[in-house]
């Protein structure tokens, strides 16, 4: 597994990407109210990339799964939808629904990769719950990162929060490197598993991670959706999903796609 470590300016130029994503993600929050749909979030994010000079990382990518390539420049996923939702100009925002939107984008040659749950309206309980433990989940990486941490220690701390909480870390999809290209080495799961330690990540200065962990309010097990992209709880119960990227430094981690 080859990992690249990243230079001082290499992270100052992801901070930069990571900063379009952050504004990007900050004005879709304040946009995502009942009525409105997924394709107008779309098209802002799309607009407000192309201002800052940067490219959308999703739009286009080819799937091994899908004939087509994905159409959005955000993932819009809405309460059963883990992931890949297809932003649509038919699907409005309800009162009461949970969305949650992932974001990339590609500035000066590197990436910046983030994504957030957002309630629109009046969420239940329920909802808000599910979306602050995955809130607190994502934290617990961000919290713990620091040179020579093994992640499969984090990655254990991160699946107590949310199994201890009642709910589900999702296990099919997991956090990676990013650097010149959104997905890279090495993929980094939010809970254990044989194959991470048989070959642990031990953290060191440089490494850059998005750590995204999605979270299920019932089965971690998960499907895909007819149109080859949209995941969605095989139970049909609601998900939630938030993502930072990070780099690993002296004594903790920079978070590189969070608001100033």
């Amino acid at each position: 597994m080859a990992i690249t470590l990243r230079s001082r300016r290499e992270v100052e130029l992801m901070r930069r990407a990571g900063a379009v994503v952050a504004d990007v993600l900050s004005k879709l929050q304040e946009m995502a109210k009942p009525g409105v749909t997924t394709g107008d979030l779309d098209m802002v994010a799309l607009q407000m990339t192309a201002d800052a000079g940067a490219k959308a990382l999703f739009k286009g990518v080819r799937s091994a799964l899908a004939q087509t390539p994905f159409p959005g420049s955000i993932c819009a996923s809405i309460n059963e939808q883990v992931v890949h939702g297809i932003p649509s100009d038919r699907v409005k925002l309800k009162n009461g629904d949970i969305l949650s939107v992932d974001f990339g984008a590609k500035l000066y040659g590197y990436c910046g990769d983030a994504a957030i749950t957002i309630g629109i309206g009046e969420v239940s309980e329920d909802k808000r719950r599910l979306m602050d433990v995955t809130r607190q989940v994502l934290d617990i990486g961000i919290a713990k990162a620091a040179p020579a941490v093994k992640w499969s220690s984090i990655a254990a701390e991160m699946q107590h929060c949310a199994e201890a909480a009642g709910f589900s870390v999702v296990r099919d999809f997991v956090g990676h490197g990013i650097g010149r290209e959104m997905h890279e080495e090495p993929k980094v799961p939010n809970f254990v598993s044989d194959e991470l330690l048989a070959d642990d990540i031990i953290l060191t200065k440089g490494m850059v991670l998005a750590v995204e962990p999605m979270i299920n309010a019932g089965t971690s097990d998960v499907r895909t959706l007819k149109n080859k992209w949209t995941v969605v709880t095989k139970d049909g119960k609601c998900s939630a999903h938030f993502e930072h990227t990070i780099a690993i430094a002296e004594n903790g981690c920079e978070v590189l796609t969070r608001k100033v």
